[in-house]
């Protein structure tokens, strides 16, 4: 991929009387042109306006690239002016108030605090606890990393909590211009019991684009890649499934964010030889990462689409022409007659989960006999690639957005079913 370099966000910061500390109590108030700075001078808190806008917000960025904003506020009720207020109210919360004392933006802690302090963390996390207890995740009454922007940071997770549903997820912003919430939002599906990263554009209910399935090692459709930059760690257990990054190297920092057109991209900025910040990796990569290029039943791999065997283009004049969206249809209907069998497909992003069952405890084999006797069964896979491969995924219905995927990636291969004349090339070769 070649290199992309550009600024982020333009911002205008308010330049002024800057507090000099980390912590705000309840005997002093932020207001434009003051600020927290972390400890280490790496992340900052005051009032900004973004680009053209005449509005105001409160929000955090690096001290170092003011114009990279990570977190903001009260994106959904910006200040009309330049009177906005960071202050506590008398339950201890943190509030922006606007000219006339209104409340636009509340921590809304559930925890009620005697002695309120707000710390921006060294991690760029903006914390409220109580000022006689230590600092720790469980001292936190709230925390802004529970309340994602458009960015992650390091050390934040992106967490849904199996016990009580609560989800950290990305919302891109509406413009450059305007940091309320766009058309896109970065969730976590798991709702067939496999986890999956997806981005949707929320207003259509569309997916843009989506990472695969966990398939215990990786997200089946993301490369697995290994960079001095970052290290991934993703959590999947019974109370919570969660993706984190740690960096390595002090001189290196590294954010992932949701744009406003619904890319995903992980950017890196090397403090020792730049000021810039490049795009390491993005999603969708190409335009086989696009969510059902080509339709039901086929293949993307490079620029063009290719029906899975026993399947023909629904449409061939508009096949002919790149058009590729209506898919493609079964040319012998399967129907449960001896001999049936199944096509193997190797090096694969496995079809979405629409139509699927789990069972974690088969084997390959019985997985393959439970698919044969079912007769609306279209294809299965293991569900977990390690030890070997256990688990049963069975898809039922069409087959969507599938992609041929490189060497090195540790994926499973798909079994599409197929009628007993078809079964005289078993490999597809991508």
């Amino acid at each position: 991929m070649a290199k992309i370099t550009f600024s982020i966000f333009i911002i205008v910061p308010m330049i002024g009387l800057s507090l000099a500390a980390d912590t705000l109590g309840t005997d002093s108030s932020i207001r434009h042109g003051e600020t927290l700075v972390s400890s280490d001078l790496i992340f900052e808190l005051g009032f900004f306006t973004p680009g053209n806008s005449s509005m105001s917000y409160l929000g955090i960025w690096y001290k170092f690239s003011p114009n990279t904003v990570v977190w903001v506020a009260n994106r959904n009720n910006p200040l009309v002016d330049h009177s906005g207020v960071l202050t506590f109210n008398n339950v201890g919360n943190l509030v922006v108030l606007n000219q006339s004392s209104g409340v636009v933006w509340s921590s809304k802690s559930s925890r009620f605090l005697q002695n309120p302090i707000a710390q921006l963390l060294n991690s760029g996390n903006l914390v409220l606890r109580d000022n006689s207890v230590s600092s720790s995740d469980e001292a936190y009454s709230w925390q802004s990393f529970d309340y994602p922007s458009d960015t992650v940071l390091a050390t934040m997770k992106l967490v849904l909590n199996l016990k009580t549903g609560f989800e950290r997820r990305l919302t891109a912003w509406k413009s450059m211009d305007d940091p309320s919430p766009g058309d896109y939002v970065h969730v976590l599906d798991y709702s067939q019991g496999l986890p999956q990263y997806e981005v949707v554009q929320v207003h259509v209910h569309s997916k843009k684009h989506r990472s695969g399935q966990w398939n215990g090692v990786q997200f089946v459709g993301v490369p697995f890649v290994e960079t001095p930059a970052e290290v991934f760690q993703f959590v999947y257990n019974e109370t919570e499934i969660s993706l984190m990054f740690e960096v390595q190297d002090r001189q290196l920092f590294t954010m992932m964010k949701l744009n406003t057109l619904g890319v995903l991209q992980i950017f890196v900025l090397n403090r020792s030889r730049s000021a810039t910040w490049n795009v390491m990796l993005e999603f969708p990569r190409d335009v086989c990462d696009l969510y059902g290029r080509c339709g039901a039943n086929a293949i993307c791999s490079g620029t063009l689409c290719e029906c899975v065997k026993g399947f023909l283009p629904k449409s061939p004049d508009e096949w002919a022409v790149l058009n590729f969206s209506n898919g493609c249809r079964r040319t012998i209907p399967t129907n449960c007659s001896k001999g049936e069998g199944f096509w193997e497909i190797k090096k694969v992003k496995l079809p979405d989960v629409l139509e699927v069952t789990l069972n974690r405890s088969m084997s390959l084999k019985e997985c393959k006999d439970e698919c044969l006797k079912n007769c609306s069964c279209t294809a299965y896979a293991n569900s977990d690639i390690r030890g070997g491969g256990s688990g049963c995924l069975m898809w039922f219905g069409d087959l969507i957005d599938m992609r041929a995927l490189e060497e090195g990636n540790r994926v499973q291969t798909l079994y599409v079913r197929v009628s007993a004349s078809e079964l005289g090339i078993h490999t597809y070769a991508n």
